[in-house]
Parts: structure tokens; sequence; C-alpha cells
């Protein structure tokens, strides 16, 4: 007991680390949605990224005590998480992808209330907390409009908002851009950017390639529960170079192309099209190498050098 009280002193002027060690979990029907996962997490933007399906949820409810892990432990600082939840609890903040405000509070009283439930006792902070909040998240016009009536771009900012409230030293989001618009998603990305400048952990949890392309500084891709690559996005991006071509096909070759190769893009032109592709080679095509984008990177390494890193684990 008088550990956890000094972790809660000390948790605000601490640099926090989450180290996930062999962590296993398997549900009843039998289904292995984890499989010995290691991560270390230091300050700034993690991304998670995967398809659906790799695994990416399970690991965040676990990260935030939603579920136990068959096997494995999650470290905060040291700390085992399945002996210090009510602890670590206290400074985090999470976003899940199925998040929803109550229909009969305002905007303001949706983001108080979770002020309330994160330990924000004194009402006076807490109005100011909530405001400042709301204000940092854009929605201090809206504070008197219903939480139910916002639109989905805004639900996403009140979501982050009561993520946020009372300054938690971990930020964890699931999915947080799908279903926004193009603006909205931009304006989410941006705003994660300027919290991630903070001495706090944000691990954002995405099948979107572009939500971790300008972001985070650090990167996990899962598949199938396993990890098949950690490292930077750099370094994601380094395994593409001399990976991805511009072939221009004629109208002819446009089918065979689709069928033997990782298409990107697609541009009609003159006689033909223009394509983007990722493959070993363009060899049998008019093409040029082009300089790989993290989405490039992403395909190459899912469709090119997932099973030989699987096969190696």
């Amino acid at each position: 007991m008088t550990y956890v009280i000094k972790w809660r002193i000390d948790i605000k002027r601490i640099k926090v680390n989450i180290s996930i060690q062999n962590l296993t979990k398997i549900y009843s029907n039998g289904h292995k949605a984890l499989n010995s996962v290691n991560i270390e997490i230091e300050n700034g933007m993690f991304g998670l990224l995967g398809s659906n399906g790799a695994g990416k949820s399970t690991l965040m409810r676990i990260l935030v005590s939603l579920m136990n892990a068959s096997t494995g432990e999650v470290f905060v600082n040291g700390m085992p998480l399945s002996k210090n939840r009510k602890a670590i609890r206290s400074f985090t903040g999470y976003l899940p992808q199925d998040f929803s405000a109550f229909p009969k509070l305002k905007t303001w009283e949706f983001l108080d209330y979770s002020a309330r439930l994160g330990g924000l006792k004194d009402n006076r902070k807490r109005r100011d907390n909530v405001d400042e909040m709301l204000e940092e998240v854009g929605l201090y016009e809206v504070r008197e409009r219903y939480a139910n009536n916002l639109s989905g771009g805004m639900k996403r900012r009140l979501g982050i908002a009561q993520a946020l409230i009372g300054d938690p030293r971990i930020i964890i989001v699931d999915e947080p851009t799908t279903g926004l618009d193009p603006d909205e998603r931009i304006r989410f990305r941006n705003l994660l950017t300027k919290i991630s400048t903070r001495d706090v952990i944000i691990i954002l949890s995405t099948h979107i390639v572009g939500d971790i392309s300008s972001t985070c500084n650090h990167a996990v891709l899962l598949r199938s529960g396993r990890i098949v690559f950690d490292g930077s996005p750099e370094a994601l991006i380094n395994e593409a170079k001399g990976k991805v071509w511009r072939i221009h096909a004629t109208h002819e070759q446009f089918d065979e192309i689709n069928v033997n190769f990782n298409v990107i893009s697609t541009v009609p032109s003159i006689g033909g099209w223009d394509l983007e592709v990722v493959a070993e080679h363009a060899n049998g095509y008019q093409h040029s190498a082009i300089d790989p984008t993290l989405e490039h990177a992403y395909v190459y390494y899912m469709e090119h050098k997932t099973e030989s890193v699987l096969n190696s684990l």
C-alpha cells in the first residue's frame, strides 16, 4: 500500500514507460488474439498498426484493465498492472473505438461527469478544467448542446477530451478516426500531435496508415496477434525502398497488372493508366521507381515480408 501511495505522488513529475512482456490472450473459444507480445513504450506517440482482427483492440483493453491477459504481464515504471490496477488507472485516459456519450447530458455536463469520475472533486477547479479542455478540443461554443447531438467529428473530440481530463500521463486511443471525414481526421491528428509534445505516452491503435505517418516516433505492426515489425516509421519506409513503381499500362495490361501486383493507386492517362504498385520488380512493363510512403511500406511489409517474419518466430 505504501508503494502505491508513493507512486501516486511521484507520477506527476517522472517520466513514464510501459513494458509489455510475453503477453498472450486466448479467448474461451480457443482463439489466440495475442501471442507472446513484447513491446517497450517510452514518452511520445506510439502507433499500433494492423488490419482488423490483428489483436489491437484486445491489447488496448488489457492496457486499460478492461480485460485480463491469459499469460504475461504489463509493467508501468516497473509496477505490474495486474496488481496495481487502481493506481495505474488514476493516470490513464482512454478513448475506446465505440465511444458514446450519455444522451441526456449536455456536452459540458458529460465532460464534468467524466472529470468527477477521474477524481477531480473541487467544483470550481473541475469547472475551470472542463472549460479549458472544451476550448482545447474546439467544443466550447457547443458546450450547451446535448452530447448525443454532436457531429461524428465533434463526438470524437469530446471523446479525446474525456480521455485527457485530469491530465493523465498515459493516453490510449483505439481506432480514433474511423468514420471521420478528411478535415476532422486531420484536426484529430493535429490535436494528438500537440498533446504528444507534453511529457506523456500516447498509444494510438489504428488500421489507417495515415493516422501514424506524421505523428508517431515508434510503431509496431501486429498480424494474427504477433508483432511482425517494431521500430520507427522511417525504418519501415526504408524496408520498401526500391520496391515501389509507377507503371504506365495500356488498357490491355490493366487487368493483368491488377491481378499480379499490389496496386496502390490508379490514374487514367493518355493511352492507358498510370499505376503505383508495390512489388519486388516491375519487369516487363514500362516503369520507373518512386520513393515509398508509409502506406507503400505497410503494404510491402504485410504482403511480402510478414510470412517470413512469422515463420522465424
